[in-house]
C-alpha cells in the first residue's frame, strides 16, 4: 500500500500515471500547493524539499520525495516500465535526466513568464520560450522513427508526457513537432494516462493534442 502525495501538477501527475500502469494499490492525497500545504510540519516530515510528489510506501515504511526518484524507485520495485539489459538502461536514465534537468523545468519557466506573467519580462519569456522550442525540437528528432523515447512504453514517456500535456501553455503548436504530436496521442489513448492525469482531482478535459 503507498500513500501518494500530490497536486495537479505535471510532476504529480508523472507518479499518478506511473502508478496507474502498475496497478498497485494506493492512496492519494491532495497537497494544495496553492494554499501552502506543501509547508505543514507533517508534510515535511515526509518530503523535506516541501514539494510534491511524495510517497510513502507501508511495505517497507519508506518516504520518498523527487519525481524521478520516485519513479525509478517504483519501476524497480515492480519490475516493469525500465529496461534491464545493461545499455539500454543507461539510455534509459539519459532521457530520464534529460527530462528531470531540462524538459520540465525550462518548461516550467515558461509557465511562470510567459502563461501566468505575461508581459512583465520580455527578457524572460523570449528566454524559456526559445528554450522550449528548442526542447520539443530534441524529443521530436529523438521520436523519429520510434514509437517512444526509449523505444519501449517506459517511466521516460511518463515523465515527459505530462509536461508535453501543457503545450498550449508554452505556445507550443504540435503540428509543428509531428512525431512529438504521434507519440503524445499514442500515450494519450492509454487508460492508465487518462485515470493518472486526473489525480487527485480532475481539472478540465485533457488536451487533446
Amino acid at each position: 500500500m503507498i500513500d501518494f502525495y500530490t497536486w495537479t501538477t505535471p510532476n504529480g501527475r508523472k507518479i499518478s500515471i506511473l502508478l496507474e500502469e502498475l496497478g498497485v494499490e494506493y492512496t492519494a492525497h491532495s497537497i494544495d500547493i496553492g494554499a501552502g500545504d506543501q509547508k505543514t510540519p507533517e508534510f515535511l516530515k515526509i518530503a523535506p524539499n516541501n514539494k510534491i510528489p511524495a510517497i510513502v510506501d507501508h511495505d517497507n515504511g519508506l518516504n520518498l520525495m523527487e519525481s524521478g526518484a520516485i519513479m525509478l524507485y517504483l519501476a524497480e520495485k515492480y519490475g516493469k516500465f525500465m529496461p534491464t539489459e545493461p545499455l539500454a538502461k543507461a539510455r534509459a536514465h539519459e532521457w530520464l535526466m534529460w527530462q528531470m534537468a531540462g524538459f520540465g523545468p525550462m518548461l516550467g519557466q515558461t509557465h511562470a513568464f510567459h502563461h501566468f506573467n505575461k508581459g512583465k519580462s520580455e527578457w524572460g519569456e523570449e528566454r524559456f520560450l526559445t528554450e522550449t522550442a528548442r526542447l520539443y525540437g530534441v524529443l521530436n528528432e529523438r521520436l523519429k522513427d520510434r514509437d517512444y523515447i526509449v523505444d519501449e512504453y517506459s517511466i521516460v514517456d511518463m515523465a515527459c508526457w505530462p509536461w508535453a500535456s501543457r503545450y498550449e501553455w508554452q505556445s507550443i503548436d504540435l503540428a509543428d513537432y509531428p512525431n512529438v504530436r504521434a507519440w503524445y496521442q499514442r500515450i494519450l489513448a492509454r487508460p492508465a494516462v487518462q485515470k493518472g492525469y486526473h489525480v487527485p482531482k480532475k481539472m478540465g478535459e485533457i488536451p487533446a493534442g
